[in-house]
């Protein structure tokens, strides 16, 4: 069952604020990829709250509260979440997709590991898009194709895999397997739980929180500083605390009363 959840006026005003867009005349796809990255250059891709002691909520107003009020970013399920109730207020269809991402050993994670979107535009055009999986396609993804898509992030492709699945890979590595059926996004309560706990996750080992920018990219992992300017990167090691919460300041628009203490530092193998 596909929901049918939007956004108040209000709260689609501040929304399209947030994210410094104009409202589309119409649903179209070149509308689309235009609100997609805007998205990605705006609201941070990060896991803080795990790192401060704040709870992880999948309900649509707590994640809302987060994006717009506190002017705060997160990781997929809220991201992607945000953002479909963004896009079937401005009149797309949007189906949430539950994936498993690519562990790098030929295995995929846990069932809920991963919520991308199925956008359906007004011309009737199937796109995947994806504001939740941090350094990705700058576009939305063309759904039913199955050739190379040239992005600014990457080379990608759409592939069959088994049982129906899909997957997702970038200049022909494997990043995550989609299932097409729809989802709600209370089903992905028991990823997000896990993400959030587990010494097993990558999210819970320390900080981080990125935002493409329209040179490149710029990343705070715990005390480092990358930048990512024209295919260059430099890092910078942030030794003072005020530092690091003047760094959230300025890049991400991020303002903290203290800094997040990773969850489970120990590193651990796989991704």
């Amino acid at each position: 069952m596909e929901s049918t959840e939007t956004l108040s006026p209000a709260r689609l005003a501040a929304y399209l604020d947030r994210i410094g867009a104009p409202r589309p005349a119409a649903p179209t796809a070149d509308a689309l990829h235009d609100l997609h990255l805007r998205h990605l250059r705006t609201v941070p891709f990060e896991n803080l709250s795990i790192h401060l002691g704040e709870a992880v909520s999948l309900d649509e107003e707590a994640i809302l509260a987060k994006l717009l009020d506190a002017r705060r970013g997160g990781f997929c399920y809220e991201l992607n979440g945000a953002f479909a109730l963004l896009l079937r207020t401005l009149g797309y269809g949007v189906r949430l997709l539950e994936a498993r991402v690519h562990t790098g050993n030929g295995t995929v994670g846990i069932p809920y590991d991963h919520l991308a979107l199925r956008v359906e535009a007004a011309d009737g055009s199937l796109w995947l898009a994806d504001v939740g999986f941090g350094d990705h396609a700058h576009h939305p993804l063309a759904f039913d194709e199955r050739g190379d898509q040239k992005d600014p992030g990457g080379v990608f492709r759409i592939a069959g895999a088994a049982d129906g699945d899909l997957d997702v890979l970038r200049d022909g590595k494997p990043r995550f397997r989609l299932t097409p059926r729809p989802r709600t996004l209370p089903d992905f309560a028991t990823g997000a739980w896990w993400h959030t706990t587990s010494p097993q996750s990558h999210f819970t080992r320390g900080p981080i929180c990125s935002r493409l920018t329209e040179t490149g990219r710029i990343t705070l992992r715990d005390r480092l500083l990358i930048t990512t300017e024209s295919g260059e990167r430099t890092e910078q090691t942030l030794a003072e605390d005020e530092v690091v919460l003047a760094a959230y300041r300025k890049h991400f628009g991020i303002t903290l009363d203290r800094l997040p203490v990773a969850l489970h530092p120990k590193p651990l193998s796989g991704r």
